[in-house]
């Protein structure tokens, strides 16, 4: 085989690699996201239903920030929005969430348990909304 050829060949397989390795956390981030979006019963302002969509890198969309190396989420910062909604399980799932702002909004309903899995996390700011029950 050709020097070249057995490169691009490396490169291809490399890549190949790559993407197997990534692409499982990728998608639990993004329908984390996708099941926090589903969960939002009224969204006056509607960013959230033309920004965050399947079509374009979640960590493109707005209120999202990623680590660079591993394109895992690190915040969700959605404040002052005027989101009503529930707090699905599935946010249990951002293990690189470090940030989670969702003040002053209206969202309701019990903490799912499963945020307890968030072990980066360092900032949570749930004021101004509904919750009720206790907390884990």
């Amino acid at each position: 085989m050709e020097k070249k050829n057995l490169v691009l060949l490396l490169l291809i397989i490399y890549s190949f690699v790559a993407c197997l390795a990534v692409s499982p956390t990728s998608f639990t981030d993004e329908n984390a996201l996708l099941a926090f979006k589903a969960h939002i019963t009224f969204e006056p302002s509607n960013v959230l239903a033309t920004n965050w969509s399947q079509g374009t890198s979640f960590c493109n969309w707005v209120g999202v920030s990623c680590s660079r190396r591993r394109q895992r989420v690190t915040a969700l910062i959605l404040p002052n929005m005027d989101l009503t909604g529930t707090i699905p399980k599935e946010v249990g799932n951002l293990s690189f969430l470090g940030f989670f702002d969702i003040s002053e909004n209206s969202f309701h309903g019990h903490l799912p348990d499963e945020l307890s899995r968030l072990r980066r996390l360092k900032s949570i700011n749930f004021s101004f909304n509904v919750f009720s029950g206790k907390i884990s």
